[in-house]
């Protein structure tokens, strides 16, 4: 069992940045891939960005690449999403997630979440 928990979301102005944290805990520290995926009001959750546990890997949606970035503390443990220059478009609920595996050209999500941080973006 793998328990996430998020923090670091809130309300910045465009062009702004936020640091998210997701605590990581149980299954002794094994874990594989570990990610963000995000959700605003009226639409589906949708992948943002993931590491590796054991390697450097890092993998991104296109439209945060070069703004955001996903890195990790193997002795915490914890990951982050360091997001710079948002848009009103980024607002959304952030959640962190454990166990992705990539098929037929897109990360699937894996079966644990954590609870969810808002990030709102004024304009």
């Amino acid at each position: 069992q793998v328990r996430l928990a998020e923090s670091g979301g809130g309300l910045v102005p465009a062009g702004g940045s936020l640091r998210l944290s997701c605590a990581i805990s149980g299954r002794d520290g094994q874990h594989y891939l570990l990610g963000w995926f995000r959700q605003a009001p009226g639409k589906e959750r949708e992948f943002v960005a993931c590491i590796g546990w054991t390697s450097d890997g890092t993998w991104y949606a296109d439209f945060v690449k070069d703004r955001f970035e996903v890195s990790k503390d193997t002795v915490e443990p914890t990951i982050y999403l360091q997001m710079n220059n948002l848009a009103p478009e980024d607002t959304a609920v952030y959640f962190c997630n454990a166990d992705l595996r990539y098929a037929a050209g897109s990360f699937i999500s894996g079966p644990y979440w954590g609870q969810g941080t808002q990030v709102t973006v004024s304009s």
